[in-house]
């Protein structure tokens, strides 16, 4: 039997197990074969291998199947290449802040002292790369009273994405509903449409975490208070766990067949995980997740240290795709993994948690800094970015090839940590203690693409020769090489 005699439903069974270079050797073979790879090759190639990204969400709605592959594609061999475009986002804030960022399909938040500033995403269908637009500014003030904004998140609002929850450092925490304007070239219209206390049950102890999922926040104190509060709920009463330690972060997980709540410390049990049903916590930890050096030990022979950042895996983990893998940033300056589905564990005491190593580690050679933020997606959706604890420095590791890492400065070489990161699928946003920042790996970055900027050298920025104004010149070296300016 001729292939091409074959019923199209199982042609188009066939195409599924091929590459992007087989499909388009395909497309270039037959009328019919071109019409079964452009209506279905290219769509389920994408549905098998996604590229999570909430800063092209609305833009790839009006892009064809072939067209978002043809961008990722591009954006993959610009991550093997450690090729991008490096711009921050703002001129300095004044003084030095300590930013929290927060992002849904149509904006990028940043929270630095008691202001809010508003990015908002292009969703242009003829846009090569979609833009990022600075929309607008608002200050959290409330009361006459001026804390200091510590932790954001944005909740389940029925696709709007305009409502944040806010946590402070006089303990309190608030879900706010954000007004923007409707010109993009004003940068002062953003407004607090309407704010509701959720809780004031951490005792003036500063938010230091949120983290939601559904309709449930995650919330966690400096001193280890952590709550979840139903949103959905009229009370809004929340289930409180005490952790008895110095608390850094948080990470909430329900789209698992085990909802989990993961917690990063201070302490010689600084990474644990705890089993949440009905929005309550497990009395006792599910799992203690160790360093390699600590595996093994008694619990009163372990020093303590120090977890900062904790993130679910990339997609395409050697692991699989699965929300049971973690990712965490180590005082240590070490970067590692957890699969929560392991046998590598020890046996626990009777009734107590079971202790797990990690399936991988990784670090960057040249520093020794502790890790304050982690975040996963990247090329081919397989990449780890970390934040380091001084000099402004963002670590990068492709999974599939973990000693192949490299590292690059902030945007003007700023000396502070990198307190955040959001890594998508070709954009990576990080904000040091003087402004917010962006490597974009995609195609097609034009002038516009990003907030205008002075032109010249302005704040320590020096302009990439031949960007035309796009990109800056930034330092960057490979983990196994010397240094190098792109």
């Amino acid at each position: 039997m001729h292939f091409l005699s074959l019923p199209s439903d199982i042609l188009i069974l066939f195409l599924q197990r091929l590459a992007v270079h087989n499909l388009g050797i395909l497309s270039r073979t037959c009328r019919l074969l071109n019409i079964l790879v452009r209506d279905y090759g290219w769509a389920n190639y994408l549905r098998n291998h996604p590229r999570p990204s909430f800063s092209l969400s609305q833009a790839r709605a009006h892009w064809t199947p072939f067209i978002q592959l043809r961008y990722d594609i591009l954006a993959d061999h610009a991550w093997s290449n450690a090729d991008f475009v490096a711009r921050p986002l703002s001129r300095p804030w004044p003084g030095k802040k300590q930013p929290v960022l927060a992002i849904s399909s149509s904006h990028l938040i940043v929270g630095a002292g008691n202001t809010l500033y508003s990015y908002k995403f292009g969703d242009s269908q003829h846009a090569t790369t979609p833009s990022v637009l600075q929309e607008g500014m608002c200050s959290a003030v409330r009361d006459g009273t001026c804390p200091y904004i510590t932790s954001l998140a944005f909740i389940n609002d029925g696709g709007l994405d305009r409502t944040l929850c806010v946590g402070f450092d006089d303990g309190t925490l608030e879900c706010i509903v954000l007004s923007f304007p409707s010109q993009h070239d004003s940068v002062t219209a953003m407004a607090i449409s309407s704010r509701q206390d959720i809780s004031r049950t951490h005792n003036g102890d500063f938010i230091e975490s949120l983290s939601s999922g559904n309709d449930v926040l995650l919330s966690l104190s400096s001193s280890g208070s952590a709550s979840l509060t139903n949103l959905r709920s009229s009370s809004l009463i929340p289930y409180s766990a005490d952790l008895k330690a110095r608390s850094w972060v948080s990470h909430l997980c329900l789209d698992t067949s085990g909802p989990y709540a993961a917690f990063g410390t201070s302490s010689s049990t600084p990474l644990t995980v705890y089993s949440v049903t009905n929005d309550q916590f497990s009395p006792t930890p599910s799992a203690i997740l160790h360093s390699n050096s600590t595996f093994g030990q008694p619990s009163n022979a372990r020093s303590s240290t120090a977890v900062y950042g904790i993130s679910r895996a990339p997609l395409a983990s050697p692991w699989g795709s699965s929300p049971q893998i973690l990712v965490a940033g180590w005082y240590d300056g070490q970067v590692r993994c957890y699969d929560l589905r392991s046998s590598s564990r020890m046996t626990g005491s009777a009734g107590g948690p079971a202790p797990l190593r990690p399936v991988l580690s990784l670090s960057d050679p040249w520093s020794y800094e502790p890790i304050y933020s982690v975040s996963c997606g990247g090329g081919s959706a397989s990449h780890i970015a970390a934040g380091s604890a001084r000099h402004g420095v963002v670590s990068f590791w492709d999974v599939r090839a973990p000693r192949t890492g490299w590292s690059v400065h902030a945007p003007g070489n700023d000396p502070s940590p990198v307190y955040s990161v959001v890594l998508e699928s070709s954009r990576l946003y990080g904000a040091t203690q003087s402004r917010p920042f962006v490597y974009d790996f995609g195609p097609g970055v034009t002038p516009d693409t990003y907030p205008a900027l002075p032109h010249g050298r302005i704040d320590g920025l020096k302009r990439k020769k031949g960007s035309i104004g796009v990109g800056f010149y930034v330092t960057k070296y490979d983990h196994g090489r010397s240094t190098n300016e792109i």
